[in-house]
């Protein structure tokens, strides 16, 4: 059985294992389904790191997704989820699809400092915008799918079940993205740029369209994490949510797609784990969790099991 079946048929594994155990654990809903939206956004991440870049500027899309779904709720009065992370998904890949044309140009450092000052551009605009609440952001209306409510006093089910079909979507669309002559291309790019162009591709074209992919996966975790919690404001385009998403793909590794939906569980676990028995050090706690893995399992938590599988 081939690498890309096995993951589909572990995806469809592990998504009824979380639509089933969702009804049995109520409390861990919320937690679950803002963990399933930042996965998104790592997702996109292990794009870029596949292909040798590391972007430091993620909370760009991810800002732009969540405003984009609240401002057609506060705007256009539409609450339809679907809607909203369509519309999350737009708008972070034409904003991609125009920063591409600079980011291409760019590796390394580069890359990474030029995606965050975009970043930061963008949350100083969020601060000043007295339309968009400024520092105080504004609140959501509860989400809706096809006239029904998917969060409220009936529960975060709904919500939390969308996600996690969303999520498994995403995994799949870019398990078999990398299957492509163009997903082919990343540890190509990321491993020798002269000899994919004597090849006769071209990198800049292939790194501007993993550039907007990415965007694109971000968004719409933008717009569920907003849906999810309700509120928006700009610090979701400040520098620490960036970091966030890097910390997450390291610790889970890029070895697999479902990676970054693992690795964004067990963070937001242990946060709130962390956040409510040592309030003032729950830092400290992360902070020791990522040495530990980065001298034990360079690879991120993932290895773990692809070396159990070498094993068997």
């Amino acid at each position: 059985m081939s690498a890309t079946r096995r993951t589909d048929l572990l995806l469809a594994a592990l998504l009824l294992a979380l639509l089933v155990l969702g009804p049995l654990l109520p409390t861990w809903q919320f937690l679950a389904t803002v963990a399933l939206a930042k996965g998104f956004a790592v997702l996109g991440l292990l794009l870029l790191m596949r292909t040798g870049l590391v972007s430091f500027g993620q909370a760009l899309f991810y800002c732009l997704g969540a405003y984009a779904a609240g401002s057609l709720g506060l705007f256009f009065g539409i609450t339809d989820a679907l809607l909203l992370v369509l519309a999350g998904m737009l708008v972070a890949t034409l904003v991609a699809l125009v920063l591409g044309f600079l980011m291409a140009n760019y590796r390394d450092i580069f890359f990474a400092m030029l995606s965050l000052a975009f970043s930061m551009v963008l949350y100083g605009l969020l601060v000043k915008s007295e339309a968009l609440g400024s520092t105080d952001g504004f609140n959501l209306a509860p989400p809706t799918l096809f006239g029904q409510a998917l969060s409220g006093a009936g529960g975060q089910y709904p919500l939390y079940a969308f996600t996690c079909v969303l999520a498994a979507l995403a995994a799949w669309a870019l398990n078999h993205y990398f299957d492509t002559a163009l997903g082919r291309l990343s540890p190509a790019i990321r491993d020798n740029e002269i000899r994919v162009e004597y090849m006769g591709a071209s990198v800049r074209s292939a790194i501007h369209v993993k550039y907007a992919i990415a965007a694109a996966l971000t968004g719409a975790g933008g717009a569920l994490a907003a849906m999810t919690v309700g509120h928006i404001d700009p610090e979701t385009a400040y520098w620490t949510t960036s970091g966030e998403f890097v910390f997450v793909a390291i610790l889970a590794g890029s070895g697999s797609i479902i990676a970054p939906f693992f690795g964004s569980l067990i963070f937001e676990v242990t946060r709130s784990v962390a956040t409510q028995y040592a309030p003032n050090t729950w830092q400290l706690a992360l902070g020791t969790a990522m040495l530990l893995i980065i001298a034990l399992l360079p690879g991120g938590l993932w290895s773990l099991f692809r070396k159990r599988r070498r094993e068997a």
